[in-house]
């Protein structure tokens, strides 16, 4: 009888010790056992260059036009909603040239914490003005208080996209240039600069006095 009761004790104490080598062994061939889920905590909030829905009531209560502007993210080119003011009755040459100006200065000012937390960025720097065409310019020219070929690949591609997509330009693409006399070009907004900005510089073409 004591015999037996002590084959049977070490035969429980056994199972135990036979358990836990087989689960360092299953888990020693990459196979996972079977776990309670556990809590890791919060997940990401949010996706990279992934922005929450726009609040309606705080789009209602921003003021002037609605434009969009493109910023870096992901190391590409992203449409964001921003809004610019232009006067009522303002004229077509004017406000061009108005327009410009906002969406220069959207496009200057340090996205909001949201867009940080999203991963967006923005490589163009403050303290940049934007005019319309000198008296020998084509009517749809834009002169930059620096010359487009001084601006960085990333900050070039944003303005170019970005006033290729508005009411600053007219037709296909936009035509830029620095302070007179720098010479005009037409610089175009391609799927290529959208996607690869700090690798294709938006490809441009001389523009002749007056067209």
């Amino acid at each position: 009888m004591g015999r037996a009761t002590t084959t049977v004790r070490r035969r429980l104490l056994t199972v135990p010790v036979l358990a836990g080598l087989l689960t360092g062994l299953v888990s020693g061939c990459g196979i996972r056992a079977t776990e309670v889920p556990t809590d890791f905590g919060a997940a990401p909030s949010r996706a990279r260059c992934s922005l929450p829905e726009p609040d309606v009531t705080a789009q209602s209560g921003r003021a002037g036009v609605p434009v969009q502007v493109f910023l870096l993210c992901g190391s590409s080119l992203v449409a964001v909603d921003r809004s610019v003011r232009v006067p009522d009755g303002t004229a077509d040459s004017a406000r061009r040239a108005l327009v410009a100006q906002g969406l220069l200065d959207q496009l200057a000012e340090s996205p909001s914490a949201a867009e940080k937390a999203a991963g967006y960025t923005t490589d163009v720097r403050g303290g940049m003005s934007v005019r319309g065409p000198s008296p020998k310019d084509p009517d749809d020219a834009l002169r930059l208080s620096t010359s487009p070929g001084s601006l960085t690949s990333y900050a070039l591609a944003q303005l170019v996209c970005t006033f290729s997509d508005s009411a600053a330009a007219e037709g296909d693409g936009v035509i830029l240039a620095g302070p007179a006399p720098d010479p005009l070009r037409r610089y175009e907004c391609t799927d290529e600069v959208r996607t690869r900005p700090g690798s294709a510089e938006p490809p441009s073409s001389a523009v002749a006095d007056g067209g």
